[in-house]
């Protein structure tokens, strides 16, 4: 395992380079378990508390850029050559489950968003399904713009876009891709509007 601390982007560490003080920092508030042949990038201005981190395979690279904050996520690489990239200031909110899984799968989550409690990102079903002896739901990769806020027990499935400054609603089930700007919501999500922009302050 290569565990560094980075204070910038773009990174290809091979070899340890943060401080001693940040790695253990990470593996002393969080449950680390990471299989060797893999790479953990944590910029050193995260918060990263009460986490659960799980590599598993060859290859994989975990990266939580500058500013991030996670309290309570579970997250997953299982498989090889897979990516998990979470962007600078996101917020991810306790019980989000991140899972990037198969051969060559990313999950990409891009700068300031907000996953709300509960929030599943998967790029894969799990377990296979077969039809005449094929398999019939490989794994997909995801990507997630700048400023999404995903809402509570939202759910996003494998092989999904979501555009920036888009917003899932409350318990809904992303199956197909969202552009930009929308508000998305229900069993599967689909699109109820348009042009929106959204901001973190209240008004009230």
């Amino acid at each position: 395992m290569v565990v560094s601390c980075i204070k910038r982007l773009p990174i290809v560490n091979t070899s340890p380079q943060g401080s001693l003080f940040h790695r253990l920092f990470l593996t002393l508030r969080n449950k680390v378990k990471v299989q060797s042949g893999n790479t953990v990038n944590i910029a050193s201005t995260t918060r990263i508390r009460q986490c659960h981190i799980s590599i598993k395979g060859k290859g994989n690279t975990l990266t939580v850029d500058d500013g991030a904050n996670l309290r309570g996520v579970q997250i997953e690489l299982n498989g090889n050559n897979c990516s998990l990239t979470i962007g600078k200031y996101s917020v991810i909110g306790e019980g989000c489950y991140l899972s990037a899984r198969e051969n060559g799968t990313t999950l990409s989550i891009g700068e300031n968003c907000m996953f709300s409690r509960n929030v599943k990102v998967m790029t894969s079903d799990g377990h296979d399904i077969l039809c005449a002896n094929k398999r019939i739901n490989p794994a997909n990769s995801i990507t997630i713009g700048s400023r999404v806020w995903l809402a509570d027990s939202s759910v996003i499935l494998k092989g999904c876009c979501i555009g920036s400054d888009s917003i899932v609603g409350i318990g809904s089930i992303v199956t197909k891709s969202i552009p930009k700007q929308c508000i998305a919501a229900g069993n599967p999500a689909r699109i109820i509007k348009n042009n929106i922009h959204w901001q973190e302050e209240l008004t009230y």
